[in-house]
């Protein structure tokens, strides 16, 4: 029988599984099939998920394995913050290791065991790079700049500004009211943007941040390929980078910032050294259920109730309780 993980970071949620523990490796056809079917509420488990993470060996030094985030929709993610968490959790109980690094599709990045943000709430820290702002990278098209740092755009949404980065997923960001961010503005802009548009020919995540104090957010993240998620681990990451670099009244580098989401929160530092940016990304990661399935089930993408068997931890009350106890993000969630 093969292994299956339902974890989440910030109720960000995904399936991990660990191609090296298996007779013959997914194709990558049959990982899109899966991760279609098993992240989809109605023909996978759990209720579904927002992407399936795929573990394999790394040929790299000094990384203990190599990360694939493979979205709902098929398409694959350069890195994924809240999702990396989790690998580094997994490869750490894993190899017995607390620093190491794992590859991505873009670089090799930094991870670490950091105790607990709450008992039986287990956090780990993982880098964000490389750190791009040229319009190449995201890439975007006819907003009549090379990068785009705090700047009107009407045609997305009269009266607010915008930031792009690449993290190394593209990212569009804007600080914004409360009203607006309760609006569906957010909805509108990430739909458009991710659909056929003159701008972002392969779609952009696009961030909502309420600032509510020094060091202080709330983001809310329409994610490319998903769609509405609880939080985006590189959509924070992304944003806290913006803040320290538009709101220097409001915001510092090399300094911990708090970042709620309607997951939860994380913390985040912005560093920026001989013209270099990266950011350390402190979150939960949890595991909320164990799953025996047969590995042709994998590779039949028939991961249902009846092919599996499924036992819960306890980590998810742990979790719940951890979030109950956040102050202003009951208020916050959407």
């Amino acid at each position: 029988m093969a292994q299956l993980t339902k974890v989440h970071g910030s109720q960000n949620q995904f399936f991990l599984l660990d191609q090296t523990t298996l007779s013959t490796a997914l194709t990558d056809d049959e990982l899109i099939t899966l991760s279609r079917q098993i992240t989809d509420p109605n023909t996978g488990i759990l209720g579904g998920a927002d992407g399936l993470l795929v573990v394999n060996d790394s040929q790299h030094d000094e990384t203990l394995g190599q990360m694939r985030v493979i979205n709902a929709d098929g398409s694959e993610a350069s890195m994924c913050g809240n999702g990396l968490r989790t690998v580094a959790r997994y490869l750490a109980e894993k190899h017995d290791e607390t620093h190491f690094a794992v590859e991505t599709l873009t670089a090799d990045l930094a991870v670490s065991a950091e105790g607990e943000f709450a008992p039986g709430v287990p956090a780990y820290s993982v880098e964000i790079s490389p750190v791009r702002f040229n319009r190449e990278a995201l890439p975007f098209e006819n907003l009549g700049t090379e990068t785009l740092i705090d700047e009107a755009v009407p045609a997305f949404i009269p009266d607010l500004t915008f930031t792009s980065v690449a993290v190394p997923n593209p990212h569009l960001i804007s600080f914004v009211s409360a009203a607006v961010l309760n609006s569906d503005a957010l909805a509108k802009l990430g739909t458009e943007l991710n659909g056929t548009n003159p701008y972002f020919p392969d779609g952009v995540n696009v961030n909502f941040a309420e600032i509510l104090g020094h060091n202080e957010l709330f983001v809310r993240t329409f994610e490319r390929g998903v769609g509405f998620t609880n939080a985006c681990g590189t959509g924070m990451s992304a944003t806290s980078l913006a803040f320290a670099m538009t709101h220097p009244e409001a915001a510092d580098f090399e300094t911990p910032m708090t970042i709620y989401n309607p997951g939860g929160k994380v913390q985040t530092k912005v560093h920026h050294t001989d013209s270099q940016y990266w950011i350390d990304l402190v979150g939960n990661a949890t595991e909320t259920h164990h799953i025996e399935v047969a590995e042709s089930a994998l590779h039949q993408a028939n991961v249902t109730a009846e092919t599996t068997a499924i036992t819960a931890t306890d980590e998810e009350a742990a979790y719940q309780e951890f979030v109950a106890g956040l102050p202003r993000v009951s208020e916050l969630q959407l």
